[in-house]
């Protein structure tokens, strides 16, 4: 039998006090083959991604274990000769390739530098056209003379994959490689990837917290909870009928383009580093807890040809279940119209020309209902929707709110018609001022909007971090103190505090795990249903629109190209360019056998 190209055994990372990050890790991947890393932030898949390097980052430490690529060891190595081996042996392709770009280096030059570091003996033209075919990025001259900062994010990424390849590796580890990209822009890196898997038996290790898109490139999927694999298997065994409680939670936790269904959050939070507890860390949130999961850590064991899983109670795991999301109304009612958009235009004007971002777009939102506008980046729809919110004067065309134009700009409006339109923007990070407590942000629109005097904002604050579920004692604390998922949920509460009519959702899941963006996307829908809320949910995941979407207007170069009802246009799309964005759309169950989007596709798991 030959040796894997990537082998660990018994990994442990911690942090310098002693605290473990990874823990007790073993990997055998063969030569050619793609493993998908998956889990929740916190998990610990990074840091195994970057140990497979013989790296580690600051107040980290590698304390045991051996890692071995193509029969060289990196793990314990000492860092000198450890350098010498990455670029050449094995290859790193990062999350943000803006970040790991250098700015003030041409394209060109980068990839030279790869090659003059790494391998010396290869002639630079030659090489370079074959790595820039191989991501399907022109060789001239005019592109190699470009600033990373000329690229497109989709470039940026092609460029990163590249400069990872050139040196012809023999395994490839890549980090969430397409987060935050187009439909489109991600299923051609996507087929690039295959493509040069199929070509060079080029080993790789996938990383990425979305099971749909691991699902259409891996092999083998290996599933981290809490610094630990809790099941690993084949990608297809593994997806139709996973084993543990956890993978199946994020299974069911996946919007599919293909399979509509209501999206199922996982209970409770992700067990972060210094707060694990003896036994099984799952055990807190899994529902097949035994008093024995409290006491003692399972092993990882066989449950089966090839497969491997880390629970007691595996056998009691239920197969998964499709349950229909909320359908949409086929026919119109224009009484119980609430926002309506007519010839909207609108641009932005740069320093030599002016680009159009909506041409004539026209719809109307019902009362109660939940409109995606979905396209590519460019296509105007935040331009569309921060026209709707105010921050962004149309060039012409009209919004009415209950059948009354609204002024162009939010300044311009009355009190009670920006009360009414609340957007909730795309990044939680940006969108909290850090200096203002979690209390004072979500009561500021309640008072400014609302009248509300600071007697009553106490209580308001706890009733609108209850409805988005967290605890009211997260008040006192600041943004920078909270996850991700808890600040998109703060930012949400902040809107609701204006109790406004129609909620404007920005890319406000891009950025979350699939078990957050799950619960996220309950809430909105919970929030439709308990307050009669309407939504313009602006998204390129075609499997989110499908799951809380009743309706869908699909841009392109600001043109409304198609809309209609979610579940007509996604699956029976007419437009060219909507079929080809729903061909591109990743999708968990493409391919299973059955075909009514409402089935139970598991089966019980067998010893």
């Amino acid at each position: 039998m030959s040796e894997p190209a990537v082998r660990a055994e018994g990994l442990r990372v911690e942090l310098l006090s002693g605290t473990p990050i990874v823990e007790d890790l073993d990997l055998s991947i063969a030569r050619g083959q793609t493993l998908g890393l998956v889990g929740e932030s916190g998990s610990g898949k990074t840091t195994v991604a970057l140990a497979l390097l013989g790296y580690r980052r600051a107040g980290v430490k590698i304390a045991g274990g051996r890692v071995t690529i193509a029969g060289e060891t990196m793990v314990p190595r000492v860092e000198r000769e450890v350098r010498r081996l990455r670029g050449r042996l094995v290859s790193y392709v990062p999350q943000e390739p803006g970040m790991a770009l250098n700015p003030s280096m041409r394209v060109g030059e980068q990839l030279r530098a790869m090659l003059r570091f790494h391998a010396p003996s290869r002639q630079a033209g030659p090489a370079l056209r074959e790595a820039l075919e191989w991501v399907e990025l022109p060789s001239d001259e005019q592109f190699l003379r470009r600033f990373p900062h000329q690229l497109s994010g989709g470039q940026q990424q092609r460029v990163a994959i590249a400069i990872a390849l050139i040196c012809r590796p023999v395994v490839a580890v890549l980090d969430e490689p397409t987060t935050g990209l187009d439909v489109l822009v991600q299923a051609g890196l996507l087929a690039g990837v295959r493509r040069l898997r199929e070509e060079s038996r080029l080993t790789m290790v996938y990383v990425s917290h979305d099971l749909a898109v691991v699902a259409s490139i891996a092999d083998r999927i290996a599933v981290m909870y809490a610094g630990r694999v809790v099941e690993e298997g084949p990608t297809a065994e593994l997806i139709r009928a996973p084993r543990h409680p956890y993978t199946r939670g994020l299974i069911e936790a996946v919007p599919d383009p293909a399979k509509p269904r209501r999206l199922q959050g996982i209970p409770g939070v992700a067990m972060g580093v210094g707060g694990r507890l003896p036994g099984c860390p799952f055990a807190p949130r899994c529902s097949q807890r035994v008093p024995h999961c409290d006491r003692e850590l399972p092993a990882l064991e066989p449950s089966g040809a090839e497969r491997l899983v880390r629970c007691f109670e595996w056998k009691r795991t239920p197969p998964l279940v499709r349950l229909p999301p909320q359908l949409a109304r086929l026919e119109r009612d224009a009484s119980r119209v609430l926002l309506e958009a007519e010839d909207l235009a609108a641009s932005h004007r740069g320093r030599r020309e002016r680009v159009t971002a909506a041409a004539g777009v026209s719809f109307a939102i019902e009362r109660g209902e939940s409109v995606a506008l979905v396209g590519e980046s460019g296509s105007g729809k935040t331009t569309i929707a921060r026209c709707i919110a105010g921050l962004h004067r149309p060039d012409a065309g009209r919004i009415l709110l209950d059948g009354a134009s609204l002024a162009p700009l939010a300044a311009q409006r009355s009190v009670e018609s920006r009360r009414r339109i609340q957007i909730v923007f795309q990044n939680p990070y940006d969108s909290l001022n850090p200096r203002h407590t979690i209390g004072d942000a979500i009561a500021r629109p309640a008072r400014l909007l609302r009248g509300l005097s600071r007697a009553a904002a106490p209580g308001e604050v706890a009733s609108a971090l209850e409805r988005v579920r967290l605890p009211a004692g997260i008040a006192s604390r600041y943004p920078p103190e909270l996850s991700g998922g808890e600040r998109q949920r703060v930012a949400i509460a902040r809107a609701l505090a204006a109790e406004p009519d129609l909620l404007i959702c920005d890319e406000v899941t891009s950025a979350l795990d699939v078990s957050v963006q799950a619960a996220v996307l309950e809430l909105i829908a919970d929030l439709r249903t308990t307050l009669g809320l309407s939504v313009l949910f602006i998204s390129h995941d075609l499997g989110v629109v499908a799951c809380v979407c009743d309706r869908v207007i699909v841009l392109r170069d600001g043109v409304v190209r198609e809309q209609g009802p979610a579940g007509r246009v996604l699956a029976h799309p007419s437009d060219p360019y909507t079929i080809q964005l729903v061909s591109a759309a990743p999708a968990i169950a493409r391919g299973d056998e059955d075909t009514d989007g409402y089935a139970m596709p598991a089966t019980p798991a067998s010893p």
